[in-house]
C-alpha cells in the first residue's frame, strides 16, 4: 500500500523527493512521457492543436474566398482577440477556483456544440460572413481559458524539475499538429468542403473527452483563492507588474503575437494565391506544413536540452535566427527554397516559445499560477492585432513580401536591442529558474 502511495504522490506531483530534484538530474528527451498523467493531458493537447490548426486553415481560406481581402481576413481575428482579451483575467479565476476536470469538459463539450452548428449550417449553404465572426468571437472566449489551464495542469502533473522538458514535448505536440492539421485541412477543402472541415473538428473535441474522463486530477488545495473575484484578479495582474523577471519575460512574449506568427497564419493564403499562383489550397497545405515540421525538429531539440543553463541568450539567438529566415523567405520566388526557410523559421520560431513559457512559468508561484497565467497569455490577444497589420500591410503594400520583411525586421531589431540592454534575459540562467520556483519568489541575476 505506502508502494502505492509513493507512486500516485508522484504521479499528482504531490511534493516530495521528485519536486525537490536538483539541477543536476540528468533529464532525457522523452522522460516526462513516463507519467501516465501527462501522456493522457498531452494526447488531448494534441487533439485540441489539430481541431485548431484545421479551424485556422478552414476560416482562413473560407474568409478570403468570400471576400478577397487580406483586411477582413486580418478582421475576424481581431474579433478574437477582442474575445480573448475580454475573457483571460476571468480565466485564471476560472482555473484556480473550479474543479479542473469539470472546467476541461465543460469547454470541449461547448466547441463540439459550435464547431459542428457552424459545419452543419455551411452544409446546408449557409455560408453568411456573419457566422464566421460569431463563431470566432464565442471560440475565442472558450479557446483562452482551455490554453491557459493546459498549461497550469502541467505544473499539477510533472515534477518541477522535468517541467522544461514536458513543455518541450507540448510544443512539439503543437508544432506537429501546425505541420498536419494546415495540410489536412487543405485536403478537406478540397474533398468535403468547408463545411465537412468542421465536423470533422468537432470529432476531435470529441476524442479529447475521452483523455479528459481517464485523467487522474490532482485536488485544488483548499484555501488556496480568497477575497472576492475583483481582487483575485488584481492579485494576478499586480504580480506580473511587479515582479521584474515575470514582466520581463512577458513582454518578450509579446514578439510573437504581434510581429511573427501573424506571418504564419495571415500571410500563407495570400503568398500562395498571389506569389505562387496556386488558387486550390495545395500549396497554402505546403507552406504552412514546412512550418510545423520545422517546429517539430525545434521542439524535439528543445526537450533534449537537459539542464541547459543559459536560457535567456538561447531564447534571443533563437529570436534573431527567427526573424532572418523569414526576411530570406520573402526574397525567395522558387517554392523549393521557400519551404526550407519557412522550415527553419518554424525550428526557431519553438525554441524560442518554447524557452520563453519555460521561464515564464518558473517564475510564477504555484498558488498564483491560474491567475498569472491568464494574464501573461494575454499576449495571445495581441495575435490578430497584428494579423490586421499583416493583412492590411499586404493589403497596401502590394502583396505579403513587404510586409513579412517588416515585420521580421522589427522582430531582428528588438532581439538585438534586448542582448544589448537587459541583463535579466541575457545572463537568465535555468538553475535560477528552478530555485525560484521551489521558492516562490523569482530570481533577479541582472546583476
Amino acid at each position: 500500500m505506502s508502494g502505492s502511495r509513493s507512486n500516485n504522490n508522484k504521479e499528482l506531483n504531490i511534493p516530495g523527493k521528485a519536486e525537490n530534484s536538483t539541477s543536476e538530474e540528468k533529464i532525457g528527451t522523452l522522460m516526462s512521457l513516463g507519467i501516465r498523467n501527462f501522456r493522457l493531458l498531452l494526447a488531448g493537447t494534441i487533439l485540441s492543436n489539430a481541431g485548431q490548426w484545421i479551424q485556422q486553415v478552414t476560416l482562413s481560406w473560407l474568409v478570403y474566398d468570400l471576400t478577397g481581402s487580406g483586411t477582413i481576413l486580418g478582421t475576424i481575428n481581431l474579433v478574437r482577440s477582442a474575445a480573448s482579451l475580454g475573457m483571460m483575467p476571468m480565466a485564471g479565476l476560472l482555473i484556480d477556483r473550479l474543479q479542473r476536470r469539470m472546467l476541461l469538459m465543460l469547454e470541449n463539450g461547448f466547441l463540439f456544440v459550435i464547431t459542428f452548428a457552424l459545419g452543419l449550417l455551411l452544409l446546408l449553404g449557409y455560408s453568411h460572413l456573419s457566422f464566421l465572426f460569431v463563431f470566432a468571437f464565442m471560440g475565442g472566449m472558450v479557446q483562452t481559458v482551455n490554453i491557459a489551464l493546459r498549461q497550469v495542469l502541467v505544473f499539477d502533473m510533472v515534477p518541477r524539475s522535468q517541467t522544461p522538458n514536458a513543455l518541450a514535448l507540448i510544443q512539439t505536440g503543437w508544432s506537429l499538429m501546425r505541420s498536419f492539421g494546415p495540410m489536412i485541412g487543405s485536403f478537406l477543402i478540397l474533398w468535403i468542403g468547408a463545411g465537412g472541415n468542421f465536423i470533422v473538428q468537432s470529432c476531435a473535441y470529441a476524442l479529447i473527452v475521452v483523455t479528459i474522463i481517464q485523467i487522474h486530477f490532482p485536488p485544488i488545495k483548499s484555501g488556496i483563492v480568497n477575497g472576492s473575484p475583483l481582487d483575485n484578479i488584481k492579485e494576478g495582474i499586480r504580480y506580473v507588474a511587479k515582479t521584474r523577471v515575470t514582466r520581463t519575460f512577458t513582454l518578450m512574449g509579446f514578439i510573437l503575437p504581434l510581429f511573427i506568427i501573424p506571418i504564419f497564419t495571415i500571410l500563407p493564403p495570400i503568398y500562395a494565391v498571389e506569389v505562387f499562383g496556386d488558387g486550390s489550397g495545395r500549396i497554402l497545405g505546403f507552406l504552412m506544413a514546412a512550418v510545423g515540421v520545422g517546429g517539430i525538429i525545434g521542439g524535439v531539440v528543445t526537450a533534449s536540452l537537459g539542464n541547459l543553463q543559459r536560457r535567456g541568450l538561447l531564447q534571443l539567438a533563437s529570436l534573431f535566427m527567427l526573424s532572418l529566415t523569414l526576411i530570406g523567405f520573402a526574397f525567395s520566388k522558387q517554392l523549393w527554397l521557400s519551404l526550407p526557410l519557412l522550415a527553419l523559421s518554424g525550428f526557431f520560431e519553438i525554441i524560442f516559445l518554447t524557452t520563453n513559457q519555460t521561464l515564464l512559468q518558473l517564475s510564477i508561484p504555484d498558488n498564483l499560477r491560474g491567475r498569472v497565467t491568464s494574464v501573461v497569455n494575454m499576449n495571445a490577444a495581441l495575435s490578430p492585432l497584428g494579423g490586421m497589420m499583416a493583412g492590411a500591410g499586404s493589403d497596401l503594400l502590394g502583396g505579403p513580401k513587404m510586409i513579412t520583411i517588416v515585420l521580421a525586421g522589427i522582430a531582428a531589431t528588438i532581439a538585438v536591442f534586448v542582448l544589448l540592454c537587459s541583463p535579466t534575459v541575457r545572463n537568465y540562467r535555468l538553475s535560477q529558474g528552478m530555485v525560484s520556483s521551489y521558492q516562490g519568489t523569482p530570481v533577479d541575476v541582472s546583476k
